[in-house]
């Protein structure tokens, strides 16, 4: 910029900075990668969005945390590749367009599959199109022309290859299991899918007449309606009391069957009556006993939750209705003869809300434990994924040693199609990419695989895999970073790990970031049944994207939930309010400055000179803790800099030389102003874009954008911290002189006496060649500055390192008031004495601590005692004189 002029309105208003902002980027080009050998790629592939809906709180909070992270490393001169897309949600989405068509009265069969296939691209573009807008509302930093979605041509060949390959090599297979049944939406489920809620259910107590009417056998279910699909009772081999009743049978009740009594080391001889019936059908566990005793396996129920033929008189009721009934009729034939009230653990469909049934069903698998064994091994190794925090590994190898055969297919429409067909006359099962030469011969399965199974290959399909020779996929794979929350880790990073492993020969990514979920200000989940939901959309119409952005990025810590709160982001309005005033001041200041004019080699203030240490420091954490994403922490180090270093002091003192008649002392300071607030605004663009863009574009600066500024560094040239020490004093002093006014309500504007006790001639010397900015900030009318003062009769005192302050305001200070004050003041520093040397007499620490962290310690021990012992004596003094 060669002559800078201020565009700057006076007020801060997030709404109209922020409205063209993003436009102008995604025509600049600035997150579109420059595929620069030179540069070392950094990629992130964003957490597919389902195309059901619009964005949430959770999805804003996630895609921030990304933004920062590329932009940051956009700037650290990385080739950085943030890839955006949306998930096709197979139930989900299904479930939404089928709600629409029963509005109109009409069911997916009315339409048939095309058609109704046809009207689900037509939602997906729509709610596709919202979600851009929310991207771009946010302010991120997508490369748009990468962008892809679960069902592009491209990663349905991923999806065909990946099947393909896994059923050759036996680790696709297709069987009768009980699954997970959804009798809602008709599919099955994975285990994942089933949310757990405890249900105040029953244990009903029968008694199985024996076949040659010697007695009976006690059995207990919460499911009777089950019953009428038993084919055995089993009891544990060890048990006594059953033992000659191994090899008998029973009579079923209600249908007459005569069903066998089998020995099963399963049975928990502890539990109830020690005796279960067993159904195959409709129970995992029963299933596995029904295997191994080559029992039949008898279904009772219709995909709808309807009873079937099989469950005889009570064909076509609802299963609770069944429930109900059977209930009553065993009662009256006095086979049930207690019912126990019982709390327990009941499976319901994630999507449906529908009570999940244990249903025996022909689906397609994944054969796991192969799979979970290499992504075991992985962690072993040098090349394991980071699990960041690392608690969270636990979490994922404990599913991995726990893994169950996957449950692929779902009884669906929209999604990938399973590739396999089924010859029309022989029944012959053809896996393979494309139909059979013989189409007509052949019949698709008509189920579609779980969302997952396309997700799962995501940060590879999404690169041109399984073109190994992509360019995307040879330079941007694997992936740098996953940021999503603890809430997915089975459901999605888990299996992202091992089809990378199994496919590519890698780690999908090298990081995974977890954060948790965004809670209520009570600490609640977010739901439409507590109505305490918030839209992300309306925060920022309020308040801005970068309040809100600021807001979720350092409102908590790695892996923990996030409590939202509107009173917060206001705060944050506030902070960014404060970033706007101290800047247009500062650019007022330097209008007409250059970019060429900046020169810090010039004499500079104590000031000056320390606002650039504090810059050093603020450099060094924020880019020390980013790298261990550690925002919540960065946040905190930012705010502090800027609006108590630069905003409260720097700016404050810079008035001093600005409005002088001294034009050298002028052009060094506009010189710290624009640098520092040109880096200041570097540090904080990845957080707050929008306002850090428009500020920066209205200083002297070289360059099109501030997203391909280069990240600050510290410039060891500019550190001088024995000037910032100097500043310390001086600014403890002006603190103290401030804290005493206010104490006895003396204002600024009313001129005092001021005297400074230096402790050696070092400090007096600081004292005095910085007498400028003491005469300003305290407003003395008689100023007095020596090693030898004495305390006047009737003064506040205060004590700051290396100096005793003493205000003589006679006629105002209470001299009982004054003692009280400085026995707190002594509790204070006392507190402190005892605190450092607990630590100091601590020889693990003195022993194990880095000696700069010890010195460190020895220094405030030192300065505490020095600062216990005046008070003391002033106490001395004072109550001498009472």
């Amino acid at each position: 910029m060669d002559n800078n002029r201020i565009d700057m309105p006076t007020k801060y208003d997030p709404i109209q900075i922020e409205k063209n902002r993003y436009a102008w980027w995604i025509e600049g080009k600035y997150f579109e990668p420059k595929n620069n050998p030179d540069q070392e790629p950094y990629t992130i592939v964003i957490p597919p969005p389902n195309v059901t809906g619009r964005l949430h709180l959770g999805h804003a909070w996630d895609t921030t945390l990304q933004d920062i992270l590329t932009r940051m490393k956009r700037m650290q001169g990385y080739d950085v590749l943030w890839l955006p897309g949306m998930d096709h949600a197979g139930i989900a989405t299904q479930a939404k367009v089928e709600e629409q068509l029963r509005k109109e009265g009409k069911s997916r069969y009315d339409l048939g599959r095309e058609t109704f296939l046809e009207q689900t691209w037509e939602w997906k573009e729509e709610y596709a199109d919202f979600i851009r807008k929310q991207w771009a509302k946010l302010g991120l930093g997508l490369d748009y022309t990468r962008e892809r979605f679960t069902l592009d041509d491209g990663l349905s060949k991923a999806v065909r290859e990946v099947f393909v390959r896994l059923y050759n090599e036996g680790l696709i297979y297709r069987g009768e299991y009980i699954i997970n049944w959804d009798p809602a939406t008709k599919t099955a489920l994975s285990d994942i899918e089933v949310v757990y809620k405890d249900v105040q259910g029953a244990f009903y107590h029968m008694r199985y007449p024996l076949a040659d009417g010697s007695g009976s056998i006690e059995i207990a279910t919460t499911r009777p309606e089950t019953m009428l699909g038993d084919t055995a009772v089993a009891v544990h081999p060890d048990d006594e009391r059953y033992q000659h009743l191994i090899g008998k049978t029973v009579i079923l009740p209600i249908v007459g069957r005569e069903i066998p009594i089998v020995a099963d080391d399963y049975v928990d001889m502890e539990f109830g009556s020690g005796a279960v019936k067993i159904t195959p059908a409709h129970d995992p566990n029963d299933f596995e006993i029904g295997n191994r005793h080559n029992l039949e396996r008898v279904l009772v129920m219709n995909e709808d939750g309807t009873m079937n033929e099989k469950a005889g008189k009570y064909n076509g009721m609802d299963r609770f209705e069944c429930r109900k009934q059977i209930v009553n009729d065993l009662q009256e034939e006095g086979i049930l003869f207690k019912i126990e009230e019982h709390m327990h653990s009941v499976g319901h469909s994630e999507r449906s809300g529908a009570v999940v049934e244990p249903y025996l069903s022909t689906q397609w698998f994944v054969k796991m434990q192969p799979l979970a064994d290499a992504a075991i091994e992985l962690q072993r190794s040098e090349e394991k994924v980071q699990f960041v925090p690392d608690r969270f590994e636990k979490t994922y190898l404990h599913w991995m040693e726990n893994i169950r055969d996957w449950c692929i297919s779902r009884q669906l429409w929209w999604g990938h199609r399973i590739p396999a067909w089924y010859h029309k006359e022989t029944g012959e099962v053809y896996v393979g990419q494309e139909a059979p030469a013989d189409e007509e011969n052949w019949e698709q399965d008509p189920d579609v695989l779980d969302t997952w199974f396309s997700s799962a290959l995501w940060p590879f399909s999404t690169m041109g895999w399984p073109d190994t020779e992509s360019a995307d996929y040879k330079r941007y794979y694997p992936t740098d970073c996953l940021v999503t929350g603890y809430d997915i880790i089975f459901f999605w990073v888990s299996r992202m790990i091992f089809q990378g492993l199994k496919f590519t020969d890698k780690r999908p990514f090298k990081d995974v970031l977890i954060h948790g979920l965004v809670r209520d200000a009570e600490g609640r989940k977010m739901s439409k049944s507590l109505g305490n939901g918030v839209d992300p959309m309306d925060v920022i119409d309020k308040y801005g994207a970068d309040s809100l952005r600021y807001f979720l990025a350092t409102g908590s810590s790695p892996g923990q939930d996030l409590r939202f709160s509107m009173e917060k982001v206001e705060s944050v309005w506030n902070f960014a309010n404060k970033i706007w005033n101290a800047s247009r001041f500062a650019l007022m200041n330097m209008e007409g400055f250059t970019y060429e004019e900046i020169d810090l080699s010039g004499k500079k203030s104590a000031a000056d000179k320390w606002i650039l240490t504090r810059l050093n420091e603020t450099v060094e954490t924020v880019t020390r803790l980013s790298d261990k994403y550690e925002f919540g922490e960065v946040g905190r180090v930012l705010y502090h800099f800027i609006w108590d270093d630069f905003c409260d002091w720097y700016i404050e003192m810079a008035k001093l030389p600005l409005y002088s008649e001294d034009e050298d002392a002028k052009k060094t300071t506009r010189s710290v102003l624009a640098y520092v607030l040109d880096q200041t605004m570097r540090l904080l663009h990845p957080f707050m874009p929008f306002i850090t863009e428009e500020i920066w574009q209205n200083l002297p600066h070289k360059g099109d954008s501030i997203t391909v500024a280069s990240w600050p560094k510290v410039q060891e040239g500019l550190s001088d911290p024995e000037a910032a020490n100097e500043m310390k004093i001086l600014m403890d002093i002006i603190r103290s002189v401030r804290n005493i006014r206010a104490e006895v309500n003396t204002p600024m504007s009313k001129k005092i006496t001021l005297m400074l006790k230096a402790q050696d001639e070092k400090i007096l010397d600081i004292l005095q060649k910085n007498s400028n900015y003491l005469e300003r900030f305290c407003n003395p009318e008689e100023l007095t500055m020596d090693v030898n003062l004495k305390a006047p009769e009737k003064s506040m005192t205060a004590v700051v390192s290396g100096v005793e302050l003493f205000l003589p305001l006679a006629g105002l200070l209470n001299i009982e008031e004054e003692i009280k004050r400085l026995e707190k003041e002594w509790e204070k520093w006392n507190s402190e004495v005892e605190r450092v040397q607990k630590k100091l007499s601590n020889e693990k620490f003195v022993n194990k601590a880095p000696q700069a962290v010890v010195d460190e310690e020895r220094a405030k021990e030192k300065d505490y005692l020095a600062k216990r012992a005046t008070v003391e004596e002033r106490l001395q003094e004072l109550k001498s004189a009472e």
